[in-house]
């Protein structure tokens, strides 16, 4: 089969149906939860504002239109490898430089929803992903790999999405080994459904933030706040995460979708 035909082939499957298109986005609003830094890390993104210019009115009587006030790691966002300072000096590492072949790949789907509702600091490690890959097959160079751990069904709320006490955030993600061993692999990214990439205890890691720091260093990229994982095969979707083209831009909310096989 040609690349035409299966060009065309997608297409009419996308039109009858038997092709799923999954949103893996959450809203974006104000009431989005959004990452609360420590005092002593930095400035916090700030508060998500929509502002209307017109809506068939005075200021526009045919037309209707907002302006927003928004930070680029803002609810479901794309991490550029320029966000990290490991990343800082990729010349591709921007979202207005990325080629943009890398906004679509495959995705493979790793399940610890179980293991994250018995602990919500379950960490993600290299054996466990050996043994998801025995079970379902090799993570392949260019492929996207996420953790599922249904935490987006946390999202309606901030304080719950944040999981925070007085010790911390409390929420799953991979370990330091994790991210070495997905990186070998050759993955294009790593994802997850938690406000960040990385677990909640990652600032205690060695090094801290993997998911960052190691990742971006790799010129690689990551996949925050996602939602609906569980409506995914463990392999055999393919996901589209393209950010804005913003100019240097480090990040950007993004409208993360997956075509998967129906049913």
């Amino acid at each position: 089969m040609s690349a035409v035909d299966t060009i065309n082939n997608l297409g009419a499957m996308l039109l009858s149906g038997d092709v799923e298109v999954v949103d893996l986005a959450g809203p974006l609003g104000p009431e989005t939860p959004l990452l609360k830094l420590p005092p002593d890390l930095g400035t916090n993104t700030p508060t998500i504002e929509i502002h209307k210019i017109s809506q068939y009115d005075e200021n526009g009587p045919w037309w209707a239109w907002n302006w927003l006030k928004i930070g680029e790691h803002s609810g479901t966002h794309f991490d550029a490898p320029q966000h990290w300072i490991t990343g800082k000096d990729y010349k591709d590492g921007t979202t207005d430089t990325i080629p943009p072949q890398n906004f679509v790949a495959p995705v493979n789907v790793i399940d610890c929803s179980k293991e994250s509702e018995a602990n919500n600091d379950f960490v993600l490690t290299a054996d466990g992903v050996r043994a998801w890959e025995a079970k379902h097959g090799a993570i392949k160079s260019g492929e996207w790999v996420v953790m599922r751990t249904d935490w987006y069904k946390r999202n309606h709320s901030e304080d719950a999405f944040l999981n925070m006490d007085e010790n911390g955030p409390h929420s799953p993600g991979p370990s330091v080994d994790c991210i070495e061993y997905i990186i070998e692999k050759g993955a294009i990214g790593w994802g997850s459904e938690t406000i960040g990439t990385d677990a909640g205890s990652a600032a205690t890691f060695d090094p801290p933030f993997p998911a960052h720091n190691l990742m971006h260093k790799a010129d690689r990229y990551g996949l925050a706040s996602l939602s609906h994982l569980d409506k995914l095969p463990p392999k055999g979707a393919v996901i589209i995460a393209a950010p804005l083209k913003i100019v240097n831009g480090t990040g950007s909310p993004t409208r993360v979708l997956a075509l998967k096989p129906k049913g």
